[in-house]
């Protein structure tokens, strides 16, 4: 290899590591934000996919029981105990539309505060989370175009859900907030579609 080529090639092996190391602190604050743990704000991921739907879920714990750690009172036991079966009952939670003609799968539940799933290292101290996965089995998961939310009625602490869907009708990005007065006790609809 020629000299004039070798400069080439390190001249731009340089620009390319430049750009990454100038890049680094947007992608880091992509990065935190995206995982941002930000009270009353809930993040929903739902995919179809063949004859399932799947919905993950990632909360701070304090949207669904009140607070962000492990229960100390027996009142906050209490409070934790319904929310775990609150969300293992989770086609109370979410309904699907009923031309998937679904039932309720699996439910993995993970928070290292409430003792559920492996304890996750990363959590800060006295900001835990929840994260959740249901998976509905149905007979026609393509034909859901919607899912009848009750998260706002059954955890008080939730303001607002962010909802990204994967569908065979595309992708798409919804927000749903929580509804004023009698109507925060109703399910709030989250469609998705031409």
């Amino acid at each position: 290899m020629n000299q004039t080529r070798l400069r080439r090639r390190i001249s731009s092996g340089f620009a390319i590591a430049a750009a990454f190391l100038a890049a680094a602190p947007f992608l880091s604050a992509q990065a935190q934000q995206q995982h941002a743990h930000v009270h009353g704000q809930l993040k929903l991921d739902v995919a179809i996919d063949g004859p399932t739907v799947v919905i993950s879920m990632e909360s701070p714990l304090d949207n669904i029981v009140g607070f962000e750690r492990a229960p100390k009172t027996d009142a906050e036991k209490k409070t934790a105990e319904d929310a775990i079966a609150q969300l293992r009952a989770a086609d109370k939670l979410f309904a699907i539309d009923p031309a998937a003609n679904c039932k309720l799968g699996p439910v993995d539940l993970r928070s290292s505060a409430l003792g559920l799933g492996k304890p996750d290292a990363s959590e800060p101290e006295g900001h835990a989370d929840l994260d959740a996965a249901f998976s509905f089995n149905c007979t026609n998961a393509a034909a859901a175009k919607f899912i009848d939310v009750n998260l706002f009625a059954a955890f008080k602490g939730t303001r607002q859900i962010d909802a990204q869907i994967a569908s065979a009708q595309g992708q798409f990005k919804r927000q749903l907030k929580r509804p004023a007065g009698a109507q925060a006790a109703q399910p709030v609809r989250l469609s998705w579609g031409k």
